[in-house]
């Protein structure tokens, strides 16, 4: 077994506003677990700079976390996931292919982030169908990540949340071994920590035994959920 180099962090700004973070820091490369871990550290620095607006901060944080890495010379990086929940309004940010879900009481799906890969274009685009997606060999490559110096940010559409929605926000491991549809059916059945539960069994008993029709893709799992009560 190798060390998990995911990193997590909830933090809460006031009575109001909480920031949650996942940063999936890459296996491919060297020091995976030390870039995830500036990242965290970068945001709650800036988080913690009441003179800034949330998003400024969450921006900052990332910039910042992405110069540093660059600087250490060590050739690592890390995708970031970022949600925003303040007055129970929902923004995200995000580089990399790191997952930020939400979904209604019936499990529609109501935002969901656009992986920054190769396969994740050509599937939000149409040119891959899921199935296929699910499959192809070059899945974990992605094209966006923290610690180089095209890296990018993308920001989500401020969304109101409705009661019992669920936010999921965690590392690609979750979406490589499941199905937007399975993800899904977990969130909407069941109380909610034996539902989260159940999901993560799953994921971790595909990337052990090798389903139908999907590849295993074995990988550090790394999640946080949020639901709103009613």
């Amino acid at each position: 077994d190798t060390p998990n180099e995911d990193a997590l962090a909830i933090i809460p700004i006031d009575d109001d506003s909480t920031v949650f973070v996942v940063a999936d820091g890459m296996g491919g490369m060297p020091a995976g677990e030390q870039a995830s871990k500036i990242v965290i550290e970068c945001l709650i620095d800036n988080l913690n700079n009441t003179d800034l607006l949330l998003r400024t901060a969450i921006l900052n944080g990332i910039e910042e976390a992405n110069k540093k890495i660059i600087d250490t010379k060590s050739g690592s990086g890390t995708t970031v996931a970022v949600a925003e929940i303040s007055n129970n309004r929902l923004r995200s940010y995000y580089a990399g292919d790191s997952l930020i879900l939400l979904t209604s009481s019936h499990g529609n799906i109501k935002y969901q982030s656009m992986a920054h890969s190769p396969i994740g274009y050509a599937t939000a685009c149409g040119a891959l169908s899921n199935e296929q997606a699910m499959q192809h060999p070059e899945r974990n490559l992605i094209s966006n990540y923290v610690g180089t110096s095209e890296m990018h940010i993308t920001v989500g559409p401020i969304i109101e949340l409705a009661p019992l929605d669920t936010l999921i926000l965690c590392s690609d491991a979750l979406p490589d071994n499941l199905y937007d549809e399975e993800i899904c059916e977990h969130i909407r059945k069941g109380p909610f920590l034996e539902s989260i539960t159940e999901l993560i069994a799953d994921c971790q008993k595909n990337m052990l035994n090798m389903a139908p029709k999907r590849i295993r893709h074995p990988d550090d799992l790394t999640l946080i959920s949020y639901k709103l009560g009613n």
